[in-house]
């Protein structure tokens, strides 16, 4: 139950970062390929916004579900 507590607190806090500071991650992808020679575009991509909501609403969840079992 202190374990669900734990992890619906952390959940939230990574959400809130998501949602507040827009965090980036890398992709890339091959544009020309001939031959031997490859030409490949590394872009940053932004995490969308619902999956920054997603981790507080599992969040949530996690604290009522162990709110639930304490009672």
């Amino acid at each position: 139950m202190r374990l669900l507590l734990l992890a619906g607190i952390a959940l939230i806090i990574i959400g809130t970062v998501i949602l507040w500071k827009r965090p980036t991650y890398p992709t890339r992808r091959d544009v020309v390929e001939i031959g031997e020679f490859k030409a490949s575009l590394q872009e940053r991509q932004t995490i969308p916004l619902w999956v920054g909501a997603a981790v507080i609403g599992a969040g949530v969840v996690c604290l009522l579900a162990g709110q639930r079992r304490r009672s």
